[in-house]
């Protein structure tokens, strides 16, 4: 089959960003490359006719008009009209598929003869909004989807696309869209207002099939997304040792959309790791530094989550050891990634890209194609070994522990306050250890500190008050009954 041409149109400089990430995505994601080829007036070769002409006869041999409108209008010709303008009205005049893309969450800073075209535009069919090329991608992607099933040149979508059978507006969580649109204005400059409805949200994501929510609309905001696919939840253990054995000291099934399941599993991660207090002399709140910094932990998790395979049976699987952290899930990389890709910059190609766009509104992403060598960096700069990546029925990720146990806390590090009263009497790894164990353990008693640490339960009550005089640690409750917490 030869491929679908596409003019994508417009001659804004402004623009110029979107129309090359735009090209380069068409041109290596897995599907639509099968399917489509794009065509930019950059592509253009030199030639012996009038620029506008050549625009005009491109729009003519395409089979999809793609549309990008900005704050420009463009050059004007004699008659007062922008080469965009032109493009448009000719490929409405030959009946030529439209797709029009907005830039911004109003038009107000836009040339009044662009705004006259958004409206005109808006009176001959639907358009979407974008506010940069990472927010426009996925919604291009889900239209390009579409027009193939229309046309029956695929028969089914992204998985994430499809619909979710059973599931109705009504199963899905009217709090938690509102709490979404008010993160994603806050972090990305979302355009929908906080007034939005739940459709109109579901909608601008792309996230409904003739009214019915999609599995993504259910992951990322169901009341009870596991009702509908079970196999949605985070696994996560922790082993005092290097390998998987019984009994688990702790085991956690966690549930809830992938919002909920990456938070959960993040912290139950945290709350096992050795942990460095320092000094209070910056400020009011001593620095607590973990092993692993959290932004790896994050980073990993949220690609297990976003980039699984939700046809699958298995779940992803979060396991830390002794000397180690490994997160599995139930995915593949695409074709156009290899596991050396993976430690430079590539391109990002999500394989559930309607999942993968609310987590970067939200931040959870950060920057689409850049996580895993932020993972590297990161680690390099913890003074940990790289991450690593493999394909182990499914897709497997390492990342490196300094120690089982915490790091020692030099006294140097402390605070005036704590030095003066436990110099000689308590060392830094001491303190460590016991910050640590009260981590792990809130609600460890002093017998058994004074057994782990093998100290005196009167040495173990004097170390915690002194502690807890520093500010370090505190007691909630009774003294039977109660728990610690760091401070």
């Amino acid at each position: 089959m030869k491929p679908l041409r596409i003019f994508i149109s417009s001659v804004q400089k402004e623009l110029s960003a979107e129309r090359a990430a735009l090209r380069d995505y068409l041109r290596n994601d897995p599907l639509l490359r099968r399917f489509f080829e794009p065509f930019l007036f950059e592509d253009l070769p030199a030639a012996d006719r009038r620029a506008n002409q050549a625009y005009l006869d491109e729009v003519q041999r395409c089979d999809l008009y793609l549309g990008l409108f900005g704050n420009e209008y463009g050059y004007e010709d004699g008659e007062g009209v922008s080469p965009t303008e032109r493009e448009f009205l000719y490929a409405t005049e030959l009946g030529k598929t439209r797709l029009i893309y907005v830039r911004g969450a109003d038009d107000k800073e836009k040339h009044p003869k662009m705004r006259a075209l958004i409206r005109q535009a808006g009176n001959e069919l639907i358009r979407r909004r974008f506010t940069d090329p990472a927010t426009l991608l996925p919604a291009v992607y889900a239209s390009l989807v579409a027009y193939l099933e229309e046309h029956q040149l695929i028969l089914n979508g992204p998985f994430d696309g499809a619909v979710c059978r059973g599931a109705t507006l009504k199963d899905l969580d009217e709090a938690g869209m509102k709490a979404f649109i008010r993160d994603a204005r806050a972090s990305r400059g979302f355009p929908l207002r906080e007034s939005a409805t739940g459709k109109e949200l579901l909608t601008h994501l792309n996230l409904l099939d003739e009214g019915h929510p999609s599995h993504a609309a259910v992951l990322l905001f169901g009341k009870s997304p596991q009702q509908f696919l079970n196999s949605s939840e985070v696994k996560c253990a922790h082993f005092h040792g290097a390998e998987v054995a019984k009994p688990i000291p702790s085991y956690q099934v966690y549930r809830g959309t992938v919002f909920s399941l990456v938070d959960q599993a993040v912290d139950f991660v945290m709350s096992k790791l050795a942990l460095q207090v320092g000094t209070r002399a910056a400020g009011a709140q001593a620095p607590v530094t973990y092993e692993i910094p959290r932004e790896v932990i994050a980073e990993g998790i949220v690609n297990a989550v976003a980039h699984r395979d939700y046809a699958a049976t298995g779940s992803v699987q979060v396991m830390l050891f002794a000397d180690r952290l490994e997160v599995w899930n139930p995915g593949r990389l695409p074709s156009s990634l290899t596991l050396a890709n993976l430690r430079k910059p590539h391109g990002s190609v999500p394989h559930n890209p309607l999942l993968a766009e609310p987590l970067y509104l939200t931040q959870y992403i950060e920057r689409m194609g850049t996580g895993t060598g932020d993972m590297i960096r990161r680690c390099r700069e913890a003074g940990l070994k790289p991450p690593k990546f493999e394909i182990d029925d499914g897709f497997r990720l390492t990342i490196w522990r300094t120690a089982a146990t915490a790091r020692p806390l030099p006294p140097e590090k402390m605070s005036g306050k704590m030095s003066g009263k436990m110099s000689g009497k308590m060392s830094g790894k001491m303190s460590g250890k016991i910050v640590q164990l009260i981590r792990e353990k809130p609600e460890i008693t002093i017998p058994e500190l004074a057994k782990r640490l093998k100290r005196t339960e009167r040495t173990i009550e004097r170390l915690l008050g002194e502690l807890k005089a520093a500010e370090i640690i505190g007691r909630i409750g009774p003294a039977k009954g109660g728990h610690w917490e760091v401070l």
